[in-house]
């Protein structure tokens, strides 16, 4: 986690964020899908995961994005402020695996001092997750 904020100028077009590994286990999973209210049986429930054809349950997409979030603003630092978090979904990532986050900035917006991260989540099944985020950062004399 960056403790210091990032500031706007020191950020560049093509720069890579560095990688956040997440392990993914069924406690995971529940608490992700309890702390968002989310209690459709496939997030807290092997059984139901089964009967949807798969293995185990897999966290759901408010989890993802709160993930997001997090890759997000440990790189950009304590000041920053998330702006949007847009992902789609791919495979399903399920206790046992690893889920690695990777970013690369895309865009920086000069006026606004917002930066567009293009991030995505891989598991054992391949892309989890594929997105922009957006954060805002101070600029020098901030």
């Amino acid at each position: 986690m960056n403790t210091e904020t990032l500031k706007f100028g020191a950020v560049n077009v093509g720069d890579q964020l560095p990688e956040l590994p997440v392990d993914i286990n069924v406690s995971f999973v529940v608490a992700g899908a309890i702390a968002s209210r989310d209690f459709t049986p496939v997030h807290h429930n092997k059984g139901a995961a089964n009967a949807s054809g798969l293995g185990n349950v897999f966290p759901n997409i408010l989890t993802d994005n709160g993930l997001v979030g997090r890759f997000i603003t440990d790189w950009a630092g304590p000041e920053s402020t998330l702006k949007r978090v847009n992902i789609k979904l791919g495979a399903p990532v399920q206790p046992g695996e690893v889920l690695k986050i990777t970013g690369e900035v895309v865009a920086k917006e000069d006026a606004t001092g917002i930066v567009d991260i293009k991030v995505v989540g891989k598991g054992a099944w391949g892309m989890h997750l594929d997105g922009i985020a957006r954060v805002q950062l101070p600029n020098q004399g901030e």
